[in-house]
């Protein structure tokens, strides 16, 4: 059977509504914006120059992997109220010559030297939004790596040479990224190298100001020479775990030297017909294929997209997959998570019996089980290869630390864990904080 393949993604798993009109036959509502389709390949992202970028990779001879990874560097520089090398990854790649889904979990780890005692020795009775304390070591760059040495074709130093480039001579800010960019500058103006980046002129960038990061060029060109030891385990890891300690935080530079990425299985639900595929914990991803298999217990297209009636029992299927993320979803290094029976059709039958068709929960408890602002991207290529890549800092910018001379600002996700002795997601040495962004794939047969 001929098989249609969808990339997409749910990032924080909201309610997302087109602008759309009713056809005058069907009065059903359709989408006014068309399709975009191409025979050789496709990039999208949320910057029309990132997309150029990895369009122009494609067209050098480079493959879906390598235009993901040279546009990501490009977002990484152009829209840093997102992401950045000071944040983590997740990938999914389907590798046409091997006709196989592989996951990619690129998120870095807490210090080694921070435990629970820490915060309660301290009394410290929340984990700061800000500052050196939430930082956990970023996984992009080793995340790049990773997906270059197992598909990449062209050269590393070719991929990130035009994101290199926009970084040496400039390119204009976008409107929103401006917007959000002087909201970011009131906020960490005084933080220690921010101005020197985000700040030219003393003033916070707006849009049309053509802005030029030549640190993070020089960032770049050292890891496209050096690999990924050159930011783990070189000068720019010490650098950064100097900086760190100097702001109060317990980042080592042997925490930088011994990360490493994994891959994963993929985990999917089939939803009327969809072969909807995630990322297992430390990810949500799995809470989009429960919210699936709860809704599937509905006639969805009988109660009409948008109606209350829709709307309702969708957010009762979100509360429900919410109350497990809360509970079980973390770093599966630390704990048994019941993956397979959280994504069930048994186990969603089970809470699907807990939804007032016509009232709002109050409360729900997470299920009783057996023991046992980003951006995203994605492409594809003319040999059937396809990436659906996410990466982020976590709230917006991150934790307002941009160490001397990198150009970047680094990752707040520490700021996930949880303070609560025995919970799945607890602050532990070494550990991966839960996170909020997910790629996804879907296909249908």
């Amino acid at each position: 059977m001929k098989r249609i393949i969808i990339v997409c993604v749910l990032i924080t798993l909201n309610i997302t509504y087109m602008h759309a009109q009713p056809d005058r036959v069907t009065g059903r509502n359709f989408a006014t914006r068309s399709e975009v389709i191409a025979q050789n390949g496709m990039v999208a992202t949320s910057h029309p120059l990132a997309t150029q970028v990895g369009l122009d990779i494609l067209k050098q001879g480079g493959n879906a992997i390598d235009a993901a990874i040279a546009a990501n560097a490009a977002l990484g520089l152009m829209e840093p109220t997102g992401c950045g090398i000071g944040g983590d990854l997740f990938a999914i790649v389907w590798s046409a010559k091997d006709q196989k889904l592989y996951g990619l979990n690129a998120s870095g780890r807490s210090p080694q030297a921070l435990d629970l005692e820490y915060f309660k020795k301290n009394n410290i009775d929340k984990i700061p939004a800000y500052g050196a304390l939430p930082v956990s070591v970023p996984g992009c760059v080793d995340g790049w790596f990773e997906l270059h040495d197992k598909f990449g074709e062209m050269k590393m130093k070719d991929i990130l040479a035009p994101a290199i480039a926009y970084a040496r001579e400039g390119f204009p800010v976008t409107e929103l990224i401006g917007y959000y960019l002087t909201l970011s500058s009131r906020r960490f103006k005084d933080y220690p190298n921010f101005a020197d980046v985000y700040m030219p002129n003393g003033e916070a960038l707006k849009k049309g100001d053509v802005f030029k990061n030549p640190a993070l060029a020089n960032t770049y060109e050292k890891i496209a020479r050096g690999g990924a030891d050159a930011f783990y385990k070189g000068d720019m890891a010490r650098t950064i775990a100097k900086f760190l300690q100097a702001e109060g935080g317990l980042m080592t530079y042997e925490d930088f030297a011994t990360h490493d990425s994994e891959w994963v299985e993929p985990v999917s639900t089939n939803y009327r017909g969809y072969d909807v595929w995630e990322l297992p914990p430390n990810g949500q991803g799995i809470a989009a294929l429960q919210i699936l298999n709860v809704m599937e217990g509905y006639d969805v297209e009988a109660m009409g997209f948008g109606s209350p009636e829709y709307v309702h029992h969708f957010t009762e299927a979100k509360k429900l997959a919410f109350e497990d993320r809360a509970k079980y979803y973390a770093d599966t290094d630390f704990n048994d998570i019941p993956v397979e029976q959280l994504i069930s059709k048994k186990y969603a039958d089970e809470r699907r019996k807990l939804i007032n068709p016509n009232r709002a929960g109050r409360t729900y408890d997470a299920g009783e089980l057996e023991k046992g602002n980003t951006i995203y991207l994605t492409t594809a290529d003319k040999d059937g290869n396809m990436v659906s890549l996410i990466q982020s800092n976590y709230r917006g910018m991150g934790s307002g630390m941009v160490p001397p001379g990198l150009g970047f600002m680094l990752q707040d996700r520490g700021e996930l864990f949880a303070l609560e002795e025995g919970h799945f997601n607890v602050v532990e040495p070494r550990k991966r904080p839960f996170h909020t962004i997910i790629p996804a794939y879907h296909e249908r047969w």
